[in-house]
């Protein structure tokens, strides 16, 4: 059987009709990364897991995916934090508290849960790749009492990248997180660690054999992220991955996402890395 076969229960609103969502708040991240604060039609629950994503349009402009970046425990409303990249990201970046957005989804398989539950949770973001991970992050802070230790390592490019500053500090300075943060390269300013990501994770105290990991962030992270998770003697069966940034119509139609036999918008974008280790490109 086709991954793509394995396809989530059907859901009565049509697949390819956006709702008229509004737009209540709008923040700056950083100098290319919004937050974009969204209430559903009626204010009802978008009914997403951590991991999943929406497909965000404004008419006449034109339709992206973009991960969803709060927990599903935020109720009444949603955040997508989007970075400015072309047209469509550059009209949002001009939108105001009031203004309408069409929302398709939620869209794909998020983090299986219920195989994190009661587990250390380990998450390894980079760059924007923590925009879906805090999702998953808030979730787990939100359910404290459902999981073990929370581990964060987070790297970006440089302090001037750093995502989320604000929560950032509220997980450094809480007991019950281990986060740690590096960058590539630091401003005079920073007093942190300097080097990429994988230089966080020699020093973490895992129980090897009750962790479960999930892994995000630029194409050219994953290969080396695993290689040094490995190298700790976290097994492959504990480690889960998102690959969002292969998406484009949310339903398997386009094909831009498309690894061999699996379409990511369907089967992922939250892989078990077993099940695609040995998909060509998918790494």
């Amino acid at each position: 059987m086709k991954l793509h076969e394995l396809q989530p229960p059907s859901d009565p609103r049509d697949l390819y009709l956006p709702e008229m969502a509004t737009v209540t708040q709008v923040k700056k991240l950083t100098a290319l990364e919004t937050l974009y604060t969204v209430e559903m039609p009626d204010g009802r629950e978008l009914g997403h897991q951590p991991g999943q994503f929406v497909e965000a349009s404004v008419f006449g402009v034109g339709e992206a995916p973009f991960s969803i970046s709060s927990s599903p425990t935020q109720k009444g409303e949603f955040e997508m934090g989007i970075r400015k990249v072309g047209m469509l990201t550059e009209v949002l970046e001009g939108l105001k508290p009031g203004a309408k957005l069409g929302i398709r989804g939620p869209f794909g398989h998020g983090i299986p849960l219920e195989r994190f539950q009661d587990r250390d949770v380990l998450i390894v973001a980079g760059g924007i790749g923590l925009v879906p991970m805090r999702s998953m992050i808030n979730y787990v802070l939100d359910n404290r009492d459902r999981f073990g230790k929370l581990i964060i390592c987070y790297g970006s490019r440089s302090d001037d990248e750093l995502l989320f500053t604000d929560e950032l500090a509220k997980w450094e300075a809480d007991p019950r997180v281990d986060f740690r943060v590096t960058v590539d390269q630091g401003s005079d300013a920073w007093q942190g660690n300097v080097g990429v990501i994988t230089t966080l994770i020699p020093g973490l105290d895992l129980d090897l054999d009750n962790t479960a990991c999930c892994v995000c962030g630029p194409p050219v992270m994953y290969r080396f992220a695993l290689l040094a998770l490995k190298s700790r003697g976290l097994p492959e069966d504990a480690i889960w991955m998102s690959l969002e940034r292969r998406m484009k119509c949310g339903v398997g139609k386009c094909g831009h996402c498309q690894i061999n036999d699996s379409y990511v918008c369907q089967d992922g974008p939250v892989y078990h890395y077993p099940d695609i280790k040995n998909l060509r490109e998918a790494l």
